[in-house]
């Protein structure tokens, strides 16, 4: 009987003892859990800056003035007096045909020129002594005005033996050498001005209310992909395709380096509108129907929604016409996480992966 009692107490005491431990682990473990953590977002503070409204359209490039040389009689080349791509004066001598006939020609239309002036002042002095009639001056006279007419026909047909350059430019490839002989409409070589080029492109109709000359442009070619070339629409197209519906504008774009030649593809974002407005970055736009939202941090680090009214948008940021002071900031990483009224801690780059893993 007395083992009995004994065994019986020794049970209970052990049943004892594994609530009381059972007991103790969860009071254990409810001590040892964190507390909840307040939510960590990146946020981003308003600021002035430019804002504008970007049309991005394909453009060609073309010289501002550009022709194929050529002579203008048939005629064997005497001299070439340029290389392939040099830069030339407008006016200057870039090709002489053979012209020793012109020039014999127009030495004697010189002298018969000069003979009949000196007549003129013989046939005068005699007039005036009344030797002969005065009617002997007009047909002196009338000698002198073909003999003029001559002079000036032999020196334009000297004038059509030399190739000058229309305007100044760069020069293509030649495309002759001394000795051949050249028609009219044989080409000599390319001359472009690129010293400003014109820069086509096409913008749909929806624009064209923003289309005017004055409007300013930035393009990049693939060339040069880490350079902006700045230039101003100067004329629009007066029709539009009637496919496309597009039309054609052309904008002139200074090229003091060159860098730009004809036929070149350029990517141009052409500037509809500019000022200065408030900006915030693109996410952190929340959109509710058809309101949009923010989520500002005030000074104690506490949410609020605002409703705000949205102006331009550019690449990664938005301007806000209402609903936003200068300087607020607002959240823009970990929007998710948080809710209206909650008080959030502030960090200025995302490391929400490497918190939450630790």
């Amino acid at each position: 009987m007395k083992k009995t009692l004994t065994a019986g107490m020794v049970l209970v005491t052990a049943l004892g003892a594994g609530i009381w431990y059972k007991e103790q682990s969860k009071s254990g473990q409810m001590v040892q859990r964190p507390a909840a953590r307040v939510p960590l977002v990146v946020a981003a503070t308003a600021r002035t800056a430019p804002v504008r409204w970007e049309v991005e359209a394909l453009g060609t490039v073309r010289a501002r003035e550009s022709v194929i040389l050529s002579a203008k009689v048939t005629e064997s080349v005497q001299a070439v007096h340029f290389e392939d791509g040099q830069h030339v004066k407008q006016g200057q001598l870039l090709v002489t045909l053979r012209d020793a006939e012109q020039q014999a020609k127009l030495r004697a239309a010189r002298a018969n020129l000069v003979e009949q002036e000196r007549e003129f002042n013989r046939i005068e002095g005699l007039v005036r002594a009344k030797t002969i009639p005065s009617n002997e001056l007009d047909r002196i006279l009338t000698d002198i005005d073909i003999a003029r007419a001559q002079e000036a026909q032999y020196q334009a047909e000297l004038d059509a033996r030399y190739v000058r350059a229309p305007f100044s430019g760069v020069l293509g490839f030649r495309q002759i050498s001394p000795g051949a002989l050249v028609t009219p409409g044989t080409a000599i070589a390319t001359l472009d001005d690129l010293a400003v080029v014109k820069l086509d492109f096409t913008v749909p109709e929806r624009f064209l209310n923003q289309l005017m000359p004055g409007k300013s442009i930035e393009g990049r070619a693939a060339a040069f992909p880490d350079e902006r070339f700045i230039g101003t629409v100067v004329s629009v197209d007066s029709r539009l395709d009637p496919e496309t519906r597009a039309v054609v504008v052309r904008a002139e774009v200074p090229n003091p380096e060159l860098k730009l030649r004809p036929g070149m593809l350029v990517v141009l974002d052409l500037i509809a509108e500019q000022r200065e407005g408030l900006v915030v970055p693109e996410e952190a736009i929340i959109p509710l129907q058809r309101d949009q939202f923010l989520y500002v941090i005030n000074e104690n680090n506490v949410v609020e929604q605002r409703q705000v009214t949205l102006g331009l948008r550019s690449r990664g940021s938005v301007e806000i016409l209402a609903g936003l002071a200068d300087g607020e900031r607002v959240i823009i990483r970990g929007i998710q996480k948080v809710r209206p009224g909650q008080t959030v801690e502030v960090q200025e780059r995302e490391r929400f992966t490497h918190l939450e893993a630790s």
